[in-house]
């Protein structure tokens, strides 16, 4: 899991402590708790009273009997209060009610682009969100927590956008005081390439401890895993591989302000504004995508360079991180092999070899579920987390 330290959270006091061994969903007996921990059985039988009392897990059946009456057998009640995950991108929101496991219960989405302001766009996640769970047939009372992806640099401890360059008017805004005049749990916000690293590492590779996403959609980002762990660097901005100069890109602006950005050159518009100046007629990445799909050459060939470019800088991280899994998304990455072909040659052709021996680079298993799959466990992580525990308790 992220951002999760079992071993510390297994040192913790009170009911979070077992809690934590019984998030897993293995059925254990009290006997098994007490073996596990250590405790007095009847510290252990107080403790997942008090549990039981909270909800948070549940009696499973019984374990195979060894002579006398069979022990009932304890593990996570998953229902017993949902979360709500957001991902706003650029041009669309989709948000998602989840289980306490994860499981999505119920989604939506519509375009809705985030230069509309923070306000408008917040108002559609509060009225969207309310409409899921009168759904689900859940009410405020049983979300536990939230968590939203922006699509730019956010100061994870406020869970403020810090400087955003597709943002207007999110700059510092307070998001998770605003969510939380209409839905008083905690809210926890990132960028949405973290999320979906998030995602993307639960989804498909729970055993995998060093991992990069790469989203490739209006922009270009990166969520890095390291030793089993999101790193967001000091300023939130870990893993902004979209503005690293490129070779091919030298003078082409980029809205960052600088010049010869990867973002400028093997972005979604990017490709399309590269294709517009071929004569052909498209206006956005999800039109090279169709046009991929339906086999035009001249948006193959725009594609595969658009990898090549990516796996340039690229090539510089797997020598600097050294990660086992390169997971390609966003709305790009539905253009196929041909994006991820051009990546391939590029970091495989000047990567160390050693470096490259046992790397996977691979489209998103997640694919567009990602991120909301991600701000759903990104909410989980700090709902059953100990401290939420003992707090409960």
């Amino acid at each position: 899991m992220i951002d999760i330290a079992r071993d510390s959270a297994l040192g913790t006091s009170g009911a979070s402590a077992l809690f934590q061994l019984l998030r897993d969903g293995q059925p254990r007996t009290r006997a098994e708790l007490a073996t596990l921990t250590g405790l007095a059985r009847s510290t252990i039988a107080l403790r997942v009273d008090s549990l039981m009392q909270l909800g948070l897990i549940r009696p499973v059946g019984e374990a195979i009997s060894t002579g006398g009456r069979p022990s009932s057998r304890f593990a996570l009640n998953p229902g017993a209060r949902v979360v709500l995950g957001v991902d706003v991108g650029a041009s669309h929101a989709k948000l998602a009610i989840a289980d306490l496991a994860g499981t999505i219960l119920a989604q939506h989405g519509e375009p809705l682009p985030v230069a509309d302001g923070p306000e408008a766009v917040l108002s559609w996640v509060v009225d969207a969100g309310h409409d899921l769970l009168a759904g689900l047939g859940r009410d405020t009372a049983d979300l536990i927590s939230i968590g939203i992806g922006l699509p730019g640099p956010v100061e994870f401890k406020t869970g403020r956008p810090i400087n955003p360059p597709i943002m207007p008017g999110w700059d510092r805004f307070d998001v998770p005081g605003w969510v939380q005049q209409h839905w008083p749990v905690p809210v926890l916000v990132d960028n949405d390439v973290n999320i979906s690293a998030i995602g993307e590492l639960a989804t498909a590779w729970p055993d995998v401890e060093h991992l990069m996403f790469v989203k490739v959609a209006t922009g270009i980002g990166a969520g890095v895993v390291s030793g089993g762990r999101l790193q967001r660097g000091a300023q939130g901005i870990a893993g902004d591989i979209g503005h690293v100069q490129i070779a091919r890109g030298a003078g082409v602006p980029c809205h960052c302000g600088n010049r010869g950005c990867l973002e400028a050159m093997a972005s979604g518009p990017a490709i399309a504004r590269g294709l517009r100046d071929a004569g052909i007629d498209v206006q956005t990445g999800r039109d090279v995508v169709e046009l991929v799909k339906h086999g035009n050459i001249d948006a193959v060939q725009a594609v595969r360079q658009a990898g090549r470019d990516i796996g340039e800088v690229l090539t510089a991280c797997v020598s600097l991180i050294n990660p086992s899994i390169i997971a390609i998304g966003g709305a790009m990455a539905q253009a196929g092999e041909h994006l991820i072909a051009g990546v391939r040659e590029v970091v495989y052709a000047r990567s160390m070899p050693l470096a490259t021996e046992h790397l996977g680079i691979v489209q998103s298993r997640a694919g567009e579920d990602a991120a909301v799959l991600g701000a759903s466990m990104l909410a989980i992580h700090h709902a059953l987390s100990p401290a939420s525990i003992d707090a409960m308790a």
